[in-house]
């Protein structure tokens, strides 16, 4: 058996892993190897999924029932490429908001954080309780993942919105873009003292409660680094001006950037596009994660915005449709290029890591 500390060891769903790790690697040093790196996933030929039938309330809190359907879904998934099984412990992007002591209350498909600062004269005590039934619900998510995990997939982070989004959902996104205004001291200084630092502090807490058990990090975005690595965010700045986008937010995803090993933007949705220039100026950010967004064009009408990300040197992480791959590698570098997609079949996927050498020779 390999040593639990060899990062590249090959998994029992992703038995491939240790080609599959070498061109992580190659794409965040912006290189390339046989082929653009690419993820694709389909059904596993033979396999047949389980039903599963949860109530709302089991689908977010039922600990072993939500690491047995996330084992059942790796085992009848086939990871091509630079796909490969994680297990994502998730509350909800909210969750970093609950650690402070607001409510979250859960729907089938997400959940959001109750305000609880209502008055800046009047503040909460907003600490991170280690005793905080969210997090410790947290917690028991990863170490009964962890149990099981060791060579057969990964443990990822959960969803962490800190920075302005944690604020807004501290606050409620509309009083806190009027904050902004009326009450800017008390926005940048709640920041500085207590949300960027916590941030901190909790992304360690769980990243340490891995270690040992598993060489390097992955998250909601299935993207892995053999350090600390985290797609930084803010869904926020889609209803804020750049001036103020460079005012309030940059400052906090700067000190993020800086701090990780290894990072990336999600750039969510047109109206966020206006901060791009910004964003791209980071010196030490790895590049952008771009998503159109529900209703916008495909992935190749934003040509224009792929091609100034990576004439900035960036990175780019993109999620499309199988048929997308070539025609994206035909207009921009496969260099640094990251495409993750899905196919209706194995066969399909296969044909498609097979066809994508030859597309990313013709680059």
């Amino acid at each position: 058996m390999k040593d639990i500390e060899d990062p590249c060891m090959e998994m029992e769903f992703k038995p491939d892993w240790p080609q599959a790790c070498e061109r992580f690697e190659a794409w965040w040093a912006g290189e390339v190897m046989d082929r653009v790196a690419l993820q694709v996933t389909s059904p596993r030929d033979g396999c047949q999924d389980a039903d599963h039938q949860r109530s709302t309330h089991n689908q977010w809190t039922d600990v072993a029932r939500i690491v047995e359907t996330a084992e059942e879904r790796m085992r009848v998934t086939f990871y091509g490429g630079e796909a490969f099984p994680v297990y994502f412990p998730n509350l909800g992007p909210d969750v970093f908001s609950a650690y402070l002591g607001s409510e979250l209350v859960f729907d089938a498909h997400t959940s959001w954080a109750e305000p609880i600062i209502m008055d800046w004269d009047d503040m909460p005590d907003l600490r991170f309780d280690r005793n905080n039934r969210w997090w410790k619900l947290t917690l028991e998510l990863i170490d009964q993942g962890m149990t099981r995990a060791p060579q057969r997939y990964f443990v990822g982070l959960t969803d962490l919105h800190g920075g302005m989004d944690a604020l807004a959902a501290l606050r409620g996104r509309e009083q806190l873009c009027v904050d902004l205004i009326e009450r800017p001291d008390a926005v940048k200084d709640l920041m500085r003292n207590v949300i960027t630092p916590l941030w901190f502090e909790i992304y360690d807490g769980m990243y340490q409660r891995s270690r040992g058990k598993q060489t390097g990090t992955s998250t909601w975005l299935t993207a892995w680094s053999p350090g600390k690595w985290y797609p930084t965010s803010c869904d926020f700045a889609a209803l804020i001006s750049p001036d103020m986008f460079d005012e309030f937010v940059l400052p906090d995803i700067t000190e993020e950037v800086l701090w990780l090993d290894r990072s990336l933007y999600h750039l969510d949705g047109p109206d966020a596009v206006r901060h791009l220039d910004s964003l791209l100026k980071i010196p030490d950010l790895g590049g952008i994660q771009w998503v159109p967004g529900a209703g916008a064009p495909p992935m190749t009408e934003w040509i224009p915005l792929l091609k100034r990300v990576q004439k900035a040197g960036k990175l780019l992480h993109l999620s499309i449709k199988a048929d997308e791959v070539e025609p994206l590698l035909k207009t921009l570098s496969a260099r640094g290029l990251m495409l993750s997609t899905q196919c209706a079949t194995e066969t399909e996927a296969r044909r498609l890591l097979s066809d994508a050498e030859t597309w990313t020779r013709g680059v």
